[in-house]
């Protein structure tokens, strides 16, 4: 049986979940093996978190509870990055002080 993980968390960065964010959280996403998954309510649709394209097209607004799941080798990993990475604000906070 193949590992599985979910998650919630809460979208706070300013823009919410576009261009830059999206990009880093694709990116997150690619570097496990296992299959990742975001949605945006409970019953889903459940979008390819590893595609750019499908993860905009979710509009994700700040204030979203952004579904997160994945399974496969290394899935419970997987969730627990992206949840941090998207409470960190996508890390935006540390590139806007590094251009200031």
């Amino acid at each position: 049986m193949s590992a599985s993980a979910e998650a919630t968390v809460v979208i706070t960065h300013e823009v919410g979940l576009h261009a830059r964010p999206s990009v880093k959280f694709t990116k997150l996403a690619k570097s496990f093996a296992a299959e990742v998954e975001i949605a945006l309510a409970d019953n889903g649709p459940w979008f390819d978190a590893k595609s750019i394209v499908k993860v905009m097209a979710a509009k994700a607004p700040k204030g979203t509870v952004l579904r997160i799941r994945a399974s496969g080798d290394g899935a419970n990993d997987a969730v627990d990055a992206l949840v941090e990475l998207v409470r960190r604000d996508f890390d935006e906070g540390a590139d806007r002080a590094r251009t200031a």
